[in-house]
């Protein structure tokens, strides 16, 4: 029988664009010629339940009177919700642009609680057109409907979750086995509905399921647990993010009841080990050679007790072996686009489509003692070449027509970001992109204008804690006046920046707490920053912290593994402090400097409690802005040009007798014209240069070997290098990288 894969991801994940992991995993079976079908099961229980059928046969458990004024309001206003749904959703997909300025015109909708926050946000769309603020209207709508299926249908519903609460830090496998042996929710009846409609027309021979999130885990039981008592010869693997993070140590033998294989980390190999395995299964020989199977990072029940086999002596895939992300058979047009809150980066996530691809698997930095750096998908770390990014980004836009791109490294590498941005430039390709970086100084004025040139809109970075201290003992390998330079230089090339800030780092006091609020405080009012986001230290068992957590004054409460998700631990830190009391404070205050405003407030007023004053100079980041950056060139530095050729002008100048000839330069730039002038030898030794150095051609130029040429013709290159002609072109696109 011909081996069919059928990958699915399960409820749910984004709404308006699919996770990626099946379209990387059916892009590497591309490769060793394997059918697959995928799908996004997520976007398709979504539509079918936000539709006039869906909400037609939607109703509350037990009579709505025991239920909220909230619910209460909406169900008598449910014939609205049914009339309005498929507009509001094919408006959300792109399909009904009109129909938005019948949205703000807010007699439309119909109006639950999540309206009553309108009033707040009113502001924020001075700046913004119809079309946004609409989404943004159509999105407190769905998010009164999803409250309404909350309260009174299925207590697990989530837009980008579903049992979320079942799925994190789950040691025991107990409370989700328990509920998998009730009947099935009105969303699991969908759910299974959809499944069962292409279970019966893909026909496949192995089911394999990406679990990414805690939110998918229950739905991604649900499906197995389908198809095991429907399809009882189709072998189940589970594999993705949970598992490779919290499945490590796993041993309830129950878990085999739904799934026969659960992979660790890069997915290629072990999942076409189990394809081989499965395809000469049949044979009397290969049954009884079924201990002796390869397998790689792969769990399986063994005389009914669970095993961990990585006996496979093959190496996994390289990056450049496992094939270009394949997006066939996802409903791309069916993806929808909200706007749910007003933070610029998180804004991204949710709005508009992106097809995601990585630049490096690993992280270069691999130290950040808060992350899982002991797990391979952090700690190998290895680049792609930045022609063969290039070639599967002109792929994917001719296979999705979407040009946006979403690299979601752990870090990208600055050295691959120029390389893939003057990759992108001489292909003259048309792209948005952005991705996550470390806010390291390589990534200096120059090297910031050229990534925006090539159509990088946004960066995201940890600046985690505020603290020089904290960032040491993070091994963040970072300091704040280093990230207030970063932020600064990509601020100012165009490029918006978001930063991840963390609190109740193991051993941070209070008072580094509210010093690090007054420095993001600071770097929002100069202007460098535009989005953050606060979030609470979480020890994990695969980071330093976790290992070593005697070396970090915290001592860990969780003693024993669990059988079933191991990876959050609960642990107390010597301080003693109480971190959850600043979450409120800290996540206030940073909405209002998002929106520039509140900086004059004193710290004090964001708590309920006493804080200390901080000790940080009001003035810290300006200051730091001000500093003398470094002027020396190194001989090894890329000079390349990104404008265009000049129009030439020939004039003489004279001065007591003395005549020079001259050359005047007309540059056009897609903003302005600007003008040089140059005595005609140096000019028209610029001209060529500005063609060889231009960032169409394949070859660059290093600082050294420009100024060897213009030495063999010339004296004093450093005099005509800071002279203001060259100050200009630096400008206007003369850049040193």
């Amino acid at each position: 029988m011909k081996t069919k894969l059928f990958l699915i991801t399960p409820p749910f994940t984004q709404l308006n664009t699919p996770y990626p992991a099946t379209a990387y995993i059916k892009g590497f079976l591309n490769t060793i010629n394997i059918e697959s079908v995928q799908a996004d099961l997520g976007i398709e229980v979504i539509l079918k339940l936000f539709s006039k059928e869906g909400l037609s046969s939607l109703a509350p458990k037990g009579g709505i009177e025991h239920y909220s004024d909230n619910s209460n309001r909406i169900y008598a206003l449910w014939d609205e919700y049914i009339k309005t749904i498929d507009s509001v959703i094919a408006f959300l997909q792109g399909k009904n642009p009109t129909l938005a300025l019948q949205i703000c015109q807010e007699d439309f909708l119909p109006e639950g609680s999540r309206f009553s926050q309108l009033e707040e946000l009113d502001w924020a769309f001075g700046t913004m057109g119809a079309q946004d603020k609409a989404k943004h209207l159509a999105t407190l709508y769905l998010e009164d409907i999803s409250d309404f299926i909350v309260e009174c249908v299925d207590e697990n519903f989530g837009f980008s979750r579903y049992a979320e609460r079942l799925g994190r830090s789950a040691n025991s496998f107990d409370e989700l086995y328990e509920a998998l042996q009730k009947e099935p929710t009105y969303i699991d009846g969908i759910l299974l509905s959809i499944l069962e409609t292409k279970m019966e027309r893909i026909q496949p021979t192995l089911f394999l399921i990406s679990v990414p999130f805690p939110g998918n885990l229950y739905s991604a039981f649900r499906c197995a647990q389908w198809v095991k008592k429907n399809y009882p010869n189709i072998k189940i693997a589970m594999g993705g993010g949970f598992p490779n993070t919290e499945l490590r140590s796993l041993s309830d033998k129950r878990v085999f009841e739904f799934f026969d294989f659960i992979t660790l980390d890069d997915g290629e190999l072990p999942i076409q080990l189990i394809i081989d395995n499965e395809h000469t299964s049949d044979s009397e020989l290969a049954k009884q050679l079924i201990i002796d199977k390869q397998y790689k990072r792969t769990f399986l029940l063994e005389n009914e007790v669970v095993v961990y086999k990585n006996n496979s002596t093959r190496s996994d895939y390289k990056q450049s072996q496992v094939g270009t992300p394949d997006y066939s058979d996802l409903l791309l047009d069916k993806y929808i686009s909200v706007i749910e809150i007003v933070n610029p980066m998180h804004r991204m996530w949710s709005d508009g489509r992106w097809n995601k691809l990585t630049m490096a698997h690993g992280c270069y930095w691999g130290k950040c003692t808060f992350c899982d750096i002991s797990l391979d998908y952090i700690k190998v770390f290895e680049p792609v070449a930045a022609n063969l990014l290039c070639d599967r980004m002109e792929e994917m836009i001719s296979q999705t027509g979407e040009n946006g791109f979403h690299f979601v490294d752990e870090a990208a590498p600055p050295a691959l970001m120029r390389a893939l941005a003057l990759e992108i430039l001489r292909r003259r390709l048309a792209v948005t992109w952005w991705t996550n970086i470390r806010f390291e100084k390589s990534f200096s004025r120059d090297l910031c204008l050229l990534l925006k040139e090539s159509g990088c809109i946004a960066v995201s970075g940890g600046l985690e804690v505020a603290s020089d201290r904290l960032l040491k003992l993070i091994d963040k390998g970072v300091t704040v006046e280093q990230v207030a330079k970063v932020t600064r230089n990509f601020t100012e090339a165009g490029v918006m920046v978001h930063a991840y800030l963390m609190y109740g780092y193991p051993t941070q006091t209070v008072q580094e707490t509210v010093d690090s609020l007054e420095m993001v405080r600071q770097l929002f009012e100069v202007g460098v920053l535009q989005s953050g986001f606060w979030h609470q230290f979480a020890m994990t068992a695969h980071s330093p912290v976790g290992m070593y957590p005697d070396k970090f004054g915290v001592v860990k409460e969780t003693k024993t593994l669990g059988t079933f998700a191991n990876n959050d631990i609960n642990y107390k830190d010597s301080t003693g402090i109480d971190h959850d009391q600043f979450s409120f404070g800290l996540k206030k205050s940073l909405f209002n400097f998002m929106h520039g405003i509140c900086f004059d407030y004193e710290l004090q007023d964001w708590f309920e409690f006493r804080i200390p004053k901080t000790k940080i100079p009001e003035d810290f980041i300006a200051l730091a802005l001000q500093q003398e950056e470094d002027f020396n060139i190194k001989p090894t530095a890329k000079i390349v040009w990104l404008g265009g050729r000049p129009t030439v002008e020939h004039f003489t100048k004279s001065k007591k007798g003395n005549v020079w000839e001259m050359m005047k330069l007309t540059f056009h730039d897609k903003k302005e014209s600007f003008v040089i002038q140059v005595n005609k030898k140096e000019g028209e030794w610029l001209i060529e240069m500005l063609q060889k150095i231009a960032v169409s051609n394949f070859k660059t130029h290093s600082f050294q070997e420009i100024k060897t040429d213009f030495e063999s013709r010339s004296e004093d290159f450093e005099l005509f290098w800071y002279s203001k002609p060259i100050h200009t072109l630096r400008d206007f696109g003369l850049l040193v990288l």
